[in-house]
């Protein structure tokens, strides 16, 4: 194998010491590539995608990338990872700066780009920012695409977002541990979520009301 065969190698591993070396930023107290299990990463670093698309990667060349994605998954076919899965774990690597991905999250042109940023969010800050920041993508309700092992389904952005402040593992990585919403609630680090359906029958109250006091009239 030569030299240049190699070179995706080193890449790819450049934050995966085993020796327990790593001196780099930290997600949950870990390397946040060891936030992706094991035989996942294996097959990330062993894919086709990942040595020829993702090599040399930074944040910036990353863009480029994401907004060619078409879908969202994590395996499928013989589990093949997808170009998304690849792209969340190349970002795990580069960890960019909040104000970059917060960029990419709010960059509405690119729905699928806004998922990967969503993913990496959910995977590497904590629980307050969490929800601050993913719960009003809540209110988009653009068409996505999901790919996994059972074949293609349709879904929807606000879906996928509920998927990552609610279920325990999403694109088949599973999510760290965090506070539900009703904890956060509890513990007073979030306000009360106010609920749409709750303020339009508060509204239809309201105009209930009125109209009886016409009635009386």
């Amino acid at each position: 194998m030569g030299k240049d065969s190699k070179a995706h190698l080193a890449d790819a591993k450049a934050l995966l010491d085993s020796r327990g070396l790593y001196e780099g930023q930290t997600f949950h107290g870990v390397n946040p590539l060891l936030l992706v299990e094991k035989i996942i990463r294996d097959r990330i670093l062993d894919c086709l995608y990942w040595k020829e698309q993702c090599f040399g990667l930074n944040a910036a060349t990353l863009l480029d990338r994401a907004t060619e994605v078409t879908y969202i998954g994590g395996h499928y076919g013989n589990q093949k990872p997808t170009p998304f899965i690849c792209l969340v774990f190349k970002l795990l690597q580069l960890q960019p700066e909040k104000e970059i991905i917060m960029a990419y999250l709010e960059d509405a042109e690119f729905k699928y780009l806004r998922a990967l940023a969503a993913m990496y969010i959910r995977l590497t800050w904590n629980a307050v920012e969490i929800f601050k920041t993913l719960e009003p993508l809540m209110g988009d309700f653009r068409k996505i695409r999901m790919r996994g092992m059972n074949g293609w389904r349709l879904s929807y952005m606000d879906e996928f977002i509920d998927s990552l402040l609610t279920q325990e593992r999403v694109c088949d990585i599973a999510l760290p541990r965090m506070m539900t919403r009703a904890m956060l609630e509890d513990a007073e680090e979030l306000e009360p979520r106010e609920s749409l359906l709750g303020s339009e029958v508060e509204s239809e109250g309201e105009e209930d009301g009125e109209e009886g006091e016409v009635d009386d009239d």
